[in-house]
Order: C-alpha cells, then structure tokens, then sequence
C-alpha cells in the first residue's frame, strides 16, 4: 500500500511537474523569498473617481498602431527602440481577435464589458480593488518584477510615463508582495495542484491559485504562463483554462500577457493565450511584440531570461533590457485596465 501512494504522489508530481529545462530553471535565486508568509492586507481604500490620462503604448512600429491612436503634442522620450506613441483613452468595449492575428495585438489591452462584469462581480464577493496579484513562474515571483514600485520614487524614473504614478499609488502593497501563485519553475499545472502549494500559508489541499485568492483577495490578477509549459504544450490550453475559470468564477479579471520567448519554435503557446483570451473576452497584454525591437529581443542566450536594466524609463540604455521594459509595460497594462473597469 505504502508503494502504491509513493508511486500515485511521484506521477501526480511529474504530471504537474514545471519544465525545469526551460524559462525558470536557471534563473537567479531570490534570497531569502523561498518560504512566503501571508502578508496583511494593503490599506483598502474606495476607488477614486478616475481621470484619464493619453495612455503610452510601445509598439514595435509605429506604424502599426491601431487607427484609433493619434498623436498629441505631448512630449516624446528620445528612445531608440521601442519607440513611444501617445494613444487615445481606453477604447469602450474590448475587441475579439482571430488567435493567428495575436503577433499583431496591441502592446496594452482594452477592457470589454464582460470583464468589467468580471471586475464587478468580484467586489460583490469581497474582493479588494486596491490589490492585484502576480500570476507565473519565477519571472512573476522575481524581486525585479514591479518591486520597485512599492519602494517610493527614488527605486525608479517615470520619465515621460508620469500617468502612472497614479496606478502605483491605487495598488499599494501588491507591487512587493511575495505571491502564493507565483514561483520558480511553475507551469499553468502547477498553479492547481495542491503539492506545489507553500504549506507554511496554504491550508490543506489547497493550490497555489486557491490560497493567493484566499489571502490577498485581489481584484485583478496579471497572469504570465507559457515558458515552462513547452516540453508538453498539447496540455496547456487544458490546464491554462482551469486557471482562468477559477479566478473568473471569483471575480478575479485575469490580464493574460503572451510570453517574449519562443522556446517551442512555432509562437503556439502566444497564440493558445491569444486565443483564450479572445475566447474569454478578458483583456490580454502582448508583451511578447513589446520586445521584439529590443536587442535580441530583450532576452539572454539562453533565450528564456530576460535582459537586466534598472526602471528607469528616461534612460535609452536601459530601455533597451527585457526587465525594464517589462515593468513599464505591465504598469501600462495595469494601468489601462484599472481605467477600464472602475471609468463610468
């Protein structure tokens, strides 16, 4: 009986078991962040009534900014790639594209009906609107991720973005925090299974996604999968659709982000995110085409990592890392939705 559960827990282990040759594997250690423990709630505050500011998109080429951009006089950084373009407010309702069209997706998402029914849905249930999460593999749990916005403006430069120091200061707490669902070598499987929980802050058969909705009870989640899900890619969109309905059946409005490597070789697991994304009618972060004029597409040799800069955004040579980059457009993304689904 004894080695029937040891081999039931070992194949239950490598069927969830994350891609250790890919994104994650070889990524730096984060010291001192290995055992998480729940942290208090940010200080929860009413939504705000919400101006809206011209949003920056980055764009691979100017010229395929959608045709509802226009220019604004507003000024413009001197940066080599990418270059900056002033867009107009959040458009109204989201739009639907075909999943072979996702290399073409705007750079910031847009926010449909339906998500802000998500969104809302979510604050009946108790959900905070001031909270978000963090949703991935070690490049969601990095300290270089979002981090610095918790740490006050001398940690980072707006520069030309200084819209968005209003989203900073909406979502306190959530930029630092260590999340439940996000750690290295996960992979969409990972995220629902109960062994690979922090059983320090987990309760009993409890999943990594279960315990972050449980504790931080966010009302948006940015989700970041893929990388790792390459050696077995025939079972992501099964199991990153598990994910999405959990978080959707909370009220949690997930933003799913397309992935800036192409480790299985095709852009499949982009277009399996594009598409579910289009599916579930909830916004969707192209990260991928954000990087794409970056030296070697803002990537390291091996071709998973990201490139490291510091966040400062009126810095051209640091514009031209993965990290920066990043950071600034997850900001942007969060930023648009926020807008999105709190505007009148």
């Amino acid at each position: 009986m004894k080695k029937l559960l040891s081999l039931r827990t070992f194949l239950l282990i490598a069927l969830t078991l994350p891609g250790l040759l890919t994104g994650c594997a070889s990524g730096p250690v984060q010291a001192g962040r290995a055992t998480p423990l729940p942290l208090p709630a940010p200080t929860r505050t009413p939504p705000a009534p919400v101006s809206t500011p011209q949003v920056v998109t980055l764009v691979a080429n100017p010229s395929l900014v959608a045709a509802s951009t226009q220019a604004t006089g507003a000024p413009q950084p001197q940066l080599a790639t990418p270059q900056p373009v002033e867009s107009s407010a959040t458009p109204a309702g989201g739009v639907t594209y075909a999943p072979d069209d996702w290399r073409s997706l705007p750079v910031i998402p847009t926010v449909s009906d339906r998500a802000r029914a998500i969104y809302q849905s979510g604050l009946s249930q108790g959900n905070h609107a001031t909270a978000f999460s963090k949703i991935g593999d070690c490049e969601s749990q990095a300290i270089w991720y979002l981090t610095d916005f918790d740490h006050g403006p001398t940690a980072y430069s707006l520069g030309p973005y200084g819209y968005l120091q209003q989203v900073i200061d909406y979502f306190p707490g959530s930029f630092d925090r260590v999340s439940m669902a996000a750690k290295s070598s996960f992979n969409a499987a990972s995220l629902m299974n109960p062994l690979w929980a922090d059983h320090s802050a987990c309760q009993p058969d409890e999943s990594p996604l279960a315990c972050e909705v449980r504790i931080w009870q966010p009302s948006l989640a940015l989700v970041m999968l893929g990388t790792n899900d390459t050696p077995r890619p025939a079972n992501f969109e099964g199991n990153l659709r598990k994910v999405l309905d959990y978080l959707v059946g909370r009220g949690v409005l997930p933003v799913l982000a397309t992935k800036a490597d192409d480790l299985e070789g095709d852009g499949s697991v982009n277009a399996t995110i594009a598409g579910l994304a289009a599916e579930y009618d909830i916004p969707v972060w192209n990260y991928w085409r954000a990087m794409q004029p970056l030296p070697q597409h803002g990537l390291l040799p091996d071709g998973a990592h990201l490139t490291n800069g510091p966040n400062r955004f009126d810095d051209p040579k640091a514009m031209q890392s993965g990290w920066a980059v990043r950071n600034l457009t997850a900001l942007q993304a969060l930023d648009a939705v926020w807008r999105g689904v709190t505007r009148k």
